[in-house]
């Protein structure tokens, strides 16, 4: 599995509706879950995002549909970036030329 972590800002509807946070985590993760995908935390936090999620998939094109999903729901926007293990990076850093 791979693992990316994805910011989520608020949209206006996703702050009128905020009191359904909770409620709009559990399907994702639950949608998430049908994709093949594992929603593996959720973070509230302050500052510049409204929260964090980590999520695990079998490959890029998997995490890019769990995306589009939450994104379609029209409750927050979300930027996501891939996530590498000591060791994975480890292997990409074998890649580089001498």
């Amino acid at each position: 599995m791979q693992r990316f972590l994805t910011t989520l800002k608020f949209t206006d509807q996703g702050i009128q509706h905020i009191k359904d946070t909770c409620r709009r985590t559990d399907a994702f993760k639950e949608a998430a879950r049908q994709m093949g995908a594992r929603v593996r935390d959720i973070y509230w936090t302050l500052g510049s995002f409204d929260g964090i999620a980590i999520i695990d998939a079998p490959d890029e094109e998997t995490a890019t549909a769990v995306m589009l999903y939450v994104g379609s729901k029209g409750s927050v926007q979300t930027q996501t970036c891939r996530a590498y293990t000591a060791t994975e990076i480890q292997d990409v850093l074998a890649k580089l030329p001498e």
